[in-house]
Order: C-alpha cells, then sequence, then structure tokens
C-alpha cells in the first residue's frame, strides 16, 4: 500500500479520543496509513462537509466516525461523499450510546453508513480493513494471518480451561 493516508478517522470531540484510538492501533497493526482528526457535525458543519467531500482527492478509500448522542457525524460525512463511511456509536450522555447507535444506523435510502456496536473502533477499523482487502492483497493475507493466530490462541485457551477442569 502506498504511504498516503487510505483510511480517515473522524470524531466529534476529543473526549472520543480513548475509543478511536482502538481504531488507530488497529489500522497501524495491519499496515494502514491513517490520518485522524476531529470534526463535529454540529459545531463543525462546514468542515466536516469540507472533509468528506474532499476526502477521494486527497487519497481516502473508507472513513471511519465515531460520535456519541445525537451522533450525526458519520451521516453528515455520508451525505457529502460516495466512498464507504463505517460509524463507531460512543457510549456517552444518559441513555450510554442507545441513542448513538440508533442515529448511526438509521440513515435514509441512498446515504448508507455501515454500523457497528457501540464504542466498536476496533471492528470499525477491521472492516476498513477487510474493505481496502479487495484492492491490496497483501492487506487480505495480513487479515488471514491475523484471523488464524486468533484461533490458535482461542483454542490453547481452551485446551488449558479443558486441562485445569480436568484437574
Amino acid at each position: 500500500m502506498a504511504h498516503k493516508a487510505k483510511v480517515g478517522i473522524l470524531m466529534g470531540s476529543d473526549s472520543d479520543l480513548p475509543v478511536m484510538k482502538k481504531a488507530a492501533a488497529v489500522l497501524d497493526e495491519m499496515g494502514v496509513v491513517f490520518e485522524m482528526d476531529i470534526s463535529s457535525a454540529h459545531r463543525l458543519p462546514d468542515k466536516t462537509a469540507e472533509y468528506a467531500r474532499t476526502a477521494r482527492q486527497r487519497g481516502l478509500e473508507v472513513i471511519i466516525a465515531g460520535a456519541g448522542m445525537a451522533a450525526h457525524l458519520a451521516g453528515v460525512v455520508a451525505a457529502h461523499t460516495t466512498l464507504p463511511v463505517i460509524g463507531v456509536p460512543l457510549a456517552s450522555g444518559p441513555l450510554n450510546g442507545a441513542d448513538a447507535l440508533h442515529s448511526t444506523v438509521q440513515m435514509p435510502p441512498g446515504i448508507p453508513v455501515a454500523t457497528v456496536a457501540i464504542d466498536g473502533a476496533k471492528n470499525a477499523a477491521y472492516l476498513a480493513c477487510e474493505i481496502l482487502s479487495i484492492k491490496y492483497p497483501e492487506l487480505a493475507g495480513r487479515l488471514e494471518v491475523f484471523r488464524e493466530e486468533t484461533r490458535r490462541a482461542l483454542n490453547e485457551k481452551s485446551a488449558k480451561l479443558q486441562e485445569e477442569l480436568r484437574g
């Protein structure tokens, strides 16, 4: 993959950074170059629209957008680009992310947003990698290695548990 950012990570506030850093960590692990910024759909609407409108020109191929409460960030981004947008509803406010989940997943026809679980930034990054792997076979290989390592580690844990239970 080229050294230019392929994934954009946006969040509505710096308070979202601890969760969204998890997406960055996965992309780093997978060797995917990304950019990250804060851009609120409500407090910085012009910046958000411009970010989305120029994303493809800047070389981005997927955008991950995390926001809590009303969580309009992913939808606003999707309204201004035809790139795949993955929404990460964030746990915050009195509904602890349920409102963000519903806001992110309930998009009108023609403006889709792929949506992961509340605080699911890691899965958003893995989904971004899967999307990119269509074009970048080396990334597909890294995903296969990751999944095999995960299977192996879980099988080892299962075997250890069975051993402990047998006493």
